[in-house]
């Protein structure tokens, strides 16, 4: 008699008993499930899985399209090494590196390349990831000894960066995808086959590529390239870095740390981070036009109120008085906030401040005079005054930090010439390896995990639970500004993720395995497996990092 394996369909919601050993892909055709886009894989107990995964235990499953984040990861992933197995076979010397996610793509460079990246290029490369994809090709997903792996992956020019890799995870077997003979290495799943890749493009973006993908909310069209000179400086600037300090991946980053360097790696990236700060602040004294507003504006978790403390510090240094004010100050009563289109309170909102009030007191504040601070409190959702009064002498700049600092409607009614505008945000810039990019955003919802557990009494599962609002308010009314910033600022930390993950793992470790928050919790600590940890003792009581992990000399 034929052993069977009951599963439960989450997209059908139903029960459903398959011969054991059966492939996801083999109950997705015969369950005729219609998603609204293209399928790339599904959640099987929660945890993401390629459509080659055989089931042989009960399971709950549910089968993932294009429209979910964690669906994307898997088609950029899969884009990613057709695009690598595509420039192996033209330039065979030459080596892809997908650097950082930019203009809502992207950026890759082409190292060993004999000549500047031009048209003819993008069109050749672009010619033969068209004829790999046409051509079916199965993506196969293998594992082996790691040192096995390790030999295979050196005998390839683009891969044996790799081996740091495999040797400082520490696993007896390591796993690997294949098309065809070409091999590489990927953090996550992959698509079954190179079919499943139906929209992409390729451009040339300053001296290298940018791999555009398709739209996250509506993945039939592409997204639409924004060029952002400033964020492209400041990335190119702290990969130069990286290279200086030979840390160009995690491998490496890896090796350093169990040679002991991670102390030198704490004072370099501490040292780089205060000399910024410091270049910042002597920009703000030394403008023609006097500053009076310093405004400070990014997405959640970019360390938004240390970075201002700190600027404070060397704005005194510079000769000048700061006055730090937050733009929390100035929320509307609870009553008065808009709403979202659930019929929520949107707090994320423009006009979830009152900016008549704002721009009045700036006003006065440019013209010498005095005003009396508000005050908002958050629990009864009401503003008070307290009798606090602030009045900037002629030595004085007012420092206002929040999320909205750099969209033109916030100061409208203020010069622009008096108003020093910075960007911060934490822009990873050390990679897995040459394919695997680490997010931005991943850096920064680890510190809000961390954060939220240690000082605000949330849970990993609450904070996992809020991030996609949090990310479609910072999408909506962060990100569109950036580029308006005089000056932008890398609160990434070269070695945090190694201090981050010591205390991230156990908060990560109390998320219940059967609830939607595990999907990310599980990347999470899959990711966080990369990196060997350190210490935090050695982090100064000033640094960026405290304002997540504790130990901060600023009070918050």
């Amino acid at each position: 008699m034929e052993k069977t394996v009951t599963i439960f369909c989450k997209n059908t919601k139903s029960y459903h008993d398959y011969p054991l050993g059966i492939s996801l892909l083999e109950i997705y055709n015969d369950l005729n499930i219609k998603l609204q886009y293209q399928i790339v894989a599904a959640r099987v107990n929660y945890k993401v899985e390629d459509l080659n995964f055989l089931v042989y235990k009960p399971k709950d499953i549910e089968f993932i399209d294009l429209g979910s984040s964690s669906g994307m990861r898997v088609y950029v992933r899969s884009l990613s090494m057709v695009l690598a197995k595509a420039i192996s076979e033209l330039y065979p010397q030459v080596i892809l590196r997908i650097e950082h996610p930019i203009s809502k793509g992207y950026y890759c460079k082409l190292d060993n390349l004999n000549e500047p990246i031009n048209e003819e290029i993008v069109s050749k490369i672009k010619e033969r990831v068209d004829l790999i994809i046409s051509q079916k090709k199965q993506i196969i997903s293998e594992e082996k000894q790691t040192s096995e792996v390790k030999e295979l992956f050196t005998t390839q020019v683009h891969q044996r960066e790799n081996t740091a890799l495999f040797e400082t995870l520490g696993n007896p077997y390591s796993r690997f995808f294949r098309i065809d003979d070409f091999i590489d290495y990927y953090n996550g799943v992959l698509l079954p086959s190179t079919d499943y890749i139906y929209l992409y493009d390729l451009v040339t973006y300053y001296d290298g590529l940018l791999l555009r993908i398709p739209d996250r909310d509506v993945p039939l069209k592409l997204e639409e390239v924004v060029f952002l000179p400033k964020m492209f400086d400041i990335f190119k600037e702290y990969v130069g870095w990286n290279k200086i300090m030979n840390l160009n991946n995690v491998g490496e980053f890896n090796i350093a740390c169990k040679n002991n360097q991670s102390f030198n790696l704490i004072k370099v990236s501490e040292a780089l981070h205060e000399k910024k700060v410091a270049s910042i602040a002597d920009m703000i004294s030394q403008r023609p036009d006097k500053v009076r507003f310093v405004l400070i504006s990014g997405p959640s978790s970019s360390g938004k109120t240390t970075f201002s403390k700190r600027l404070s510090i060397q704005l005194m240094v510079s000769g000048l008085k700061p006055v730090v004010l937050s733009l929390d100050n100035y929320f509307v009563n609870r009553d008065d906030t808009p709403l979202d289109e659930n019929g929520d309170w949107d707090f994320e909102h423009l006009h979830a401040l009152d900016l008549p009030l704002l721009n009045q007191h700036l006003k006065q504040l440019k013209n010498g005079e005095e005003i009396e601070i508000p005050f908002f409190d958050f629990e009864d959702g009401k503003r008070y005054y307290k009798g606090e009064k602030l009045k900037l002498e002629e030595d004085s700049v007012l420092v206002l930090e929040g999320i909205h600092a750099l969209n033109p409607e916030l100061t409208s009614d203020v010069p622009n010439e008096i108003i020093f505008k910075v960007y911060v945000s934490a822009l990873t810039t050390i990679s897995i390896d040459n394919h695997n990019w680490i997010p931005t955003t991943d850096t920064r919802l680890l510190r809000r995990i961390i954060r939220d557990y240690r000082f605000r009494n949330y849970s990993a599962r609450d904070t996992i639970g809020r991030w996609p609002s949090v990310r479609r308010g910072e999408e909506k009314w962060i990100f569109p500004y950036q580029e308006n910033a005089d000056v932008m600022f890398n609160s990434a930390l070269l070695f945090e993720l190694a201090v981050l993950k010591k205390h991230a793992t156990p908060i990560l470790a109390e998320v219940p395995k059967y609830c939607d928050e595990y999907t990310e919790t599980h990347r999470l600590l899959k990711f966080l497996n990369f990196f060997v940890p350190i210490h935090d003792r050695e982090i100064p009581p000033t640094s960026l990092l405290r304002e997540f992990v504790g130990g901060s000399s600023f009070r918050y």
